[in-house]
């Protein structure tokens, strides 16, 4: 474990003089970070057009369903039927 910690620390004192070699006002993201913003934005455009594509096709009006008038009728009757059947 004591032989992790230095070679880490040996590291980190060899890396600090690389990192103090950089102008930190003439690192930027260069040409592949914007190649990469640009697919992801393409991409995030495409996800939306395809979204509201879909949800145009989406029939928001409900249509009564074939055997639900013949199930509401049916049930007051057999509640009906049953508090007759409490009172006797």
């Amino acid at each position: 474990m004591a032989d992790m910690s230095a070679s880490a620390s040996l590291a980190v004192t060899h890396l600090v003089p690389l990192a103090e070699e950089f102008d930190k006002n003439k690192v930027t993201p260069g040409v592949l970070g914007f190649i990469v913003f640009a697919a992801m934005a393409l991409a995030v455009w495409a996800l939306m057009k395809s979204m509201n594509r879909h949800m145009n096709r989406v029939d928001f009006t409900e249509s009564p369903e074939p055997g639900a008038k013949a199930g509401a009728e049916a049930e007051p009757t057999a509640a009906s039927g049953a508090a007759k059947d409490k009172k006797d």
